[in-house]
Order: C-alpha cells, then sequence, then structure tokens
C-alpha cells in the first residue's frame, strides 16, 4: 500500500539544498529498476496545525531548488520503515519543482 500526502493546502520550503543520496560507503544510491541517481532534499512543511522539517528523496535530475523556495512537490509518498530496533518514516516524491512567483517572504 502507498501512502501519499496531500500538500495542496501545505507551504513547503526548501531548507537545504538537494544533495546525493549515500549509501554507507559514500556513494551515491541508484533507483532500483531504473538505475536514476537519488537526491535528498531536506524541506519545510507548513500547514494550519504548525510545521516540521522533512528529507524528501527523489530520482532523476538533481532537482532545481535552492534555499529559501517555495516547492511543489509532485506524489509525496510516506514509506514506514524500522530496522534494528530504530524506525521512521521516510518520503519520497516524483519531483520537487519551484512554485510560480516563488520565494518565501522574509
Amino acid at each position: 500500500m502507498k501512502l501519499y500526502v496531500d500538500t495542496q493546502s501545505k507551504q513547503v520550503q526548501v531548507t537545504k539544498d538537494p544533495e546525493p543520496k549515500n549509501d554507507q560507503n559514500g556513494n551515491q544510491r541508484s533507483e532500483k529498476n531504473t538505475g536514476r541517481p537519488m537526491w535528498s532534499t531536506q524541506v519545510f512543511v507548513l500547514d494550519e496545525t504548525g510545521g516540521e522539517i522533512i528529507t524528501v528523496t527523489t530520482a532523476g535530475e538533481k532537482p532545481g531548488v535552492t534555499v529559501g523556495q517555495l516547492v511543489a512537490v509532485e506524489q509525496l509518498e510516506a514509506i514506514p520503515w524500522a530496522t534494528n530496533g530504530r524506525n521512521g518514516v521516510a518520503f519520497r516524491a516524483i519531483s520537487l519543482k519551484p512554485k510560480a512567483g516563488n520565494s518565501a517572504a522574509k
């Protein structure tokens, strides 16, 4: 089952530039079926209940977004995980793209 997060009513702002998603040996990970390189981008998600910083993984070309930009997130998927007594939620999206008229108020 895939769990998608509705981001239409949320403000999503980049807080850290995209960087390669690396494995424990420092090599950039690639998507299993396609071999496309994977990227991690830290964002701040804000709605009427408050905000949270999450890291979103994308595959393919490096997202063309920078710190401070408001972005549109295409199909944000929440992926619960548990390994060696630890657990959490990973986030993956098809793409992160700058929203028109961009950059949040300072």
